[in-house]
């Protein structure tokens, strides 16, 4: 098998979030083979500590694909601040033989710097267009944690463990590979929680993470974080505002100080995108909805509602009522222009990390979730058969039949968007229903 067959068959999809089948991203050819390990969120200590732990493996997973997709430069985008890191995979970089062929770019501490058109340009100096994604301007972005999962791919090991951190309002924040599947709850034990009542769990990290309704789901192969808060903390009261009561503050209460635009990630890169219109057009009414297809252009990082808004609105929220309904209408996003340069005062509004977390109130958690081995192996796995972007996998196993850890038990059609499922544990398929297969130790 080449790479995309073996990275296809291990059931690698982006480790950072997304969820994007890897074999889908590393076919054809490009100039720039990006990593991300700047840990876009805060709080989340993943790709930090795997590229000291698992420093061969990601670099010479990460030398395979570059070599896959013959690129000219092969660059590891990593956060300044992260010396100790940083000296390290320059160190190991040597000794593998590979600082000809993999060059280290420190970023600045800013959010969201893991965004990848942000990294892009950071990296490169290039602007990946409007609506775009960055092959279009000759990159490939993965995740340090994809890339070591793109080793063991090539050496015959799929995916069925994913790193994540657990940080926040909790005991003993950490962070470690779980086995795919592994109940929420027990992933918060493992955390020292013990109180389920009087805490909310944020999906993912603190900017663009979603407060779980329930605790009942498990672990996919796309999870990076779970950030506890207690219930009544004043980010979690922002985050679980409705659409509908959202929209009626918005309708009232915006001034247009345009601070939601100054300050807009995608804004300043050059694109259209202006939020304050959005909200302008909430307050009016509008008759027409073209005007509002700008709204698609959100990568919902949540800097104009969490952090620019001086009156506590809600422009990403939205954005998002725009887009559905530009969507809905069949009105879709048309770019101007081919090429984009950053506006001139971008250099001046980057936000920084700290003043973020500062201005979420969660600068106290801002400590270790020291990598540790994860001793409390579930003795029943819950495996979604879409926990990636295209179409979701089939089972290919029968209720009652015994697996092995690593076994592919769901699969996609060979032509279709998706990546196999494999299980995570040894056991017995115990139910297969409402999109998931439920494996149980005997």
């Amino acid at each position: 098998m080449d790479l995309v067959e073996e990275v296809r068959a291990a059931g690698v999809i982006g480790a950072g979030g997304a969820g994007f089948p890897t074999a889908a991203k590393i076919k054809g050819q490009a100039e720039f083979l990006i990593m991300n390990a700047a840990e876009c969120e805060p709080l989340l200590r993943v790709d930090q500590q795997l590229m000291v732990y698992y420093a061969d493996e990601i670099l010479q997973g990460f030398q395979l694909v570059a070599n896959h997709l013959n690129v000219k430069q092969a660059i590891i985008g990593i956060k300044e601040k992260h010396h100790e890191v940083i000296a390290h995979l320059t160190d190991r970089l040597s000794a593998l033989k590979l600082q000809d062929r993999i060059t280290i770019k420190p970023l600045r501490d800013v959010y969201p710097m893991g965004d990848e058109q942000m990294l892009v340009h950071e990296v490169t100096g290039r602007v990946v267009p409007e609506g775009g994604i960055p092959i279009a301007v000759g990159c490939v972005v993965m995740n340090s944690e994809t890339a070591l999962n793109v080793y063991r791919a090539h050496h015959g090991e799929p995916v069925v463990t994913t790193f994540l951190t657990v940080a926040g309002h909790v005991p003993k924040p950490y962070t470690a590979g779980v086995p795919v599947g592994t109940p929420l709850k027990e992933v918060l034990q493992a955390a020292g929680v013990v109180d389920f009542e009087n805490i909310a769990v944020i999906d993912g990290g603190p900017m663009m993470g979603a407060v779980l309704k329930d605790l009942s789901g498990s672990v996919t192969k796309k999870s990076k974080g779970y950030v506890v808060l207690p219930k009544d903390h004043g980010l979690i009261q922002r985050k679980t505002v409705k659409m509908p009561q959202a929209k009626r503050i918005n309708h009232g209460a915006c001034e247009q100080c345009r601070m939601c635009t100054d300050l807009c990630p995608r804004y300043l890169m050059g694109h259209s995108i202006e939020p304050h219109r959005i909200m302008n057009g909430m307050t009016f009414a509008p008759k027409e909805l073209e005007p509002f297809a700008i709204s698609q252009l959100c990568c919902q990082c949540g800097v104009c509602e969490l952090f620019a808004c001086p009156a506590n609105l809600y422009p990403k929220t939205a954005n998002m009522i725009f887009k559905a309904e530009t969507l809905e209408a069949n009105i879709r996003y048309q770019k101007t222009k081919e090429h984009f340069t950053p506006r001139p005062e971008r250099r001046w509004r980057l936000l920084s990390s700290k003043r973020l977390m500062a201005r979420l109130n969660i600068l106290a958690y801002d400590g270790p979730a020291p990598l540790k081995t994860y001793d409390d192996s579930p003795s029943e796995v819950y495996l979604g058969l879409r926990q990636h972007i295209g179409a979701p996998a089939e089972a290919t196993v029968q209720v009652g039949q015994t697996v092995r850890q690593g076994e592919c038990i769901a699969d996609v059609p060979p032509d279709a968007l998706g990546a196999p499922v494999h299980a995570s544990i040894d056991g017995y398929v115990a139910s297969i229903d409402k999109g998931q297969i439920v494996i149980r130790r005997n």
